[in-house]
């Protein structure tokens, strides 16, 4: 396949595709939460409705990421990925019909599995496409038009909540997705990975979304109508899916590729989630911390816009743009973050941003009746985006650096998957524990109290990841790290998950060997 130029119309137009794509399934799942409100006194929704709103979407993404990127390899990465932005944008549709809850839950999980489908596909893409030169050029241009994107979103959405209806934050993805089908079908290459053998590890991925999918019933629904046979089975289910995920991703085989399991037919089951990664301390240390900081995070973002409108009276506007300069933060210090935790290493940078972070959660759990913008609001959003900015970047490194480099692509998939999971399970445990059940939006004196104390647990998450950061993550495994492990997607939200990192090219210089999260070994 020809290599594509960034600076030429054909290297744009690909650009314009695969920013588009992955922005709106990125901005779908930060817009909504805006919509909540909104949404919840339309439909009749309680404070678990709300919750499976936002946790049906990320089950089914956090579940089928990995595998999202092995089809694209195996079966053309310009096809799913258009696939994945069809799917996403049928789902978006249903999303904006929804006559009940139960029907907005579906579509938000058939939301999720296209997502699944289009989110590595975008990296994938740029990093089959482009010439060996210009990959890490075309790789930063889309991360950081992205996180662009990021910082437009909740603006927009919010603007879109107030001036036109809930219905149409899903509704506006329907002509943004059909300007993406239209690019990525005249001017974006296909590609494969001709390397792919074997089997899609299907049992793992259907284990992975059980696992998940019981024990978030169980974290929702337990607290808030008791521990009945419903929620012992879930909880049931979901540990015993658990178990047999483990058992059945270590029988496929370790990351380097040895001691796969094969079928008769001699053909390989590659496992989704290659254990032996978590051979390294390092890797799974980074991956705990991503664990306790995203849960955290995951759920302070879900609350504060429900704090904002509640409690506080902002209008959607308001509370969307609230946390912009978060973002802005994000773009314009990550990069530096970056290259000073290669320099003095990530250990310092990773626990004195959570800690930072920390705080910032601490003010803005303070919100109440009479907050203002100026005195609450942005001097708790800037110290947030300080810490966040400081650990963002040297993370992303130190999971890179903890795994071989042909492994740096499903490293990075793995983090991204993490991360997603934690958001997943926290945002389905911590609520609940904190009081927010049934009504409680509806009673802003009962909204505060839940809210003052969610927060409160989510910067003991993230205290505790910087503990475990000092504890456990060493300085010399970046610093010692050469410059083909350094991160080339240095501007992100980082919202939802940390950013996904592309697989390396070759040494002979040719096409990458895999999508950004495959799940396929390299070798």
């Amino acid at each position: 396949m020809a290599q594509v130029r960034l600076g030429t119309p054909a290297g744009r137009w690909i650009l314009l595709a695969t920013v588009l794509g992955s922005s709106v399934a990125m901005l779908d799942a930060t817009v909504v939460n805006v919509a909540l409100p909104r949404l919840a006194d339309e439909l009749g929704a309680d404070m678990a409705g709300l919750q499976w709103t936002v946790n049906a979407y990320t089950l089914a993404l956090a579940g089928l990421i990995l595998l999202g990127g092995a089809l694209g390899d195996r079966y053309g990465r310009r096809r799913v990925f258009v696939i994945g932005v069809v799917w996403f944008a049928v789902a978006s549709l249903l999303c904006g019909l929804a006559q009940n809850v139960p029907m907005l839950v579906a579509a938000r999980a058939l939301q999720g599995v296209g997502g699944a489908l289009l989110t590595p596909g975008s990296l994938a893409i740029i990093q089959a496409s482009f010439a060996p030169d210009d990959r890490p050029r075309a790789v930063g241009a889309w991360s950081g038009l992205g996180g662009v994107a990021g910082a437009i979103g909740p603006f927009a959405g919010g603007w879109l909540v107030e001036a036109a209806g809930w219905r149409w934050v899903f509704l506006l993805n329907l002509p943004l997705a059909a300007v993406v089908v239209l690019v990525a079908v005249r001017h974006v290459p296909e590609s494969v990975d001709p390397g792919t053998h074997g089997r899609f590890d299907v049992l793992g991925a259907v284990l992975a979304a059980t696992t998940l999918a019981g024990t978030t019933y169980a974290l929702t629904e337990g607290p808030a109508s008791g521990f009945g046979a419903a929620v012992v089975a879930a909880t049931a289910v979901g540990l015993l899916s658990a178990v047999a995920f483990w058992w059945v991703e270590r029988s496929r085989g370790r990351a380097d590729g040895t001691r796969d399991r094969t079928r008769a037919d001699g053909r390989e089951i590659p496992p989704m989630l290659p254990l032996g990664l978590f051979g390294s301390r390092q890797f799974s240390a980074v991956n705990a911390v991503t664990f306790l900081v995203y849960g955290g995070m995951s759920v302070m973002f879900f609350l504060l816009v429900l704090d904002l409108q509640v409690v506080a009276g902002f209008s959607p506007v308001a509370a969307g743009t609230a946390l912009l300069p978060v973002t802005v933060l994000m773009l314009l210090l990550s990069s530096r973050a970056g290259a000073l935790a290669q320099r003095i290493g990530p250990r310092r940078p990773m626990a004195v941003g959570l800690l930072v972070a920390a705080a910032g959660m601490l003010m803005a759990s303070r919100f109440g009746p009479d907050t203002s913008y100026v005195r609450d609001v942005l001097p708790a959003a800037v110290v947030f985006g300080l810490g966040l900015s400081a650990m963002v970047a040297p993370l992303t490194a130190t999971v890179l650096a903890s795994a071989d480099e042909r492994h740096a692509g499903i490293a990075s998939g793995v983090n991204n998957a993490v991360a997603r999971a934690a958001g997943l399970l926290a945002v389905a445990a911590v609520p609940p524990l904190a009081g927010l059940t049934g009504d409680a939006y509806r009673d802003p004196g009962r909204f505060a109290d839940g809210y003052r104390m969610a927060l409160t647990v989510c910067a003991v998450l993230l205290v505790a990841g910087a503990a475990l950061t000092f504890a456990a993550v060493r300085d010399d495994v970046l610093r010692a790290a050469p410059a083909e492990k350094e991160p080339q997607c240095r501007s992100h939200c980082a919202v939802g998950a940390p950013p996904l990192e592309p697989a390396r090219a070759s040494a002979s210089g040719g096409a990458p060997p895999t999508g950004a999260s495959s799940p396929r070994p390299a070798g």
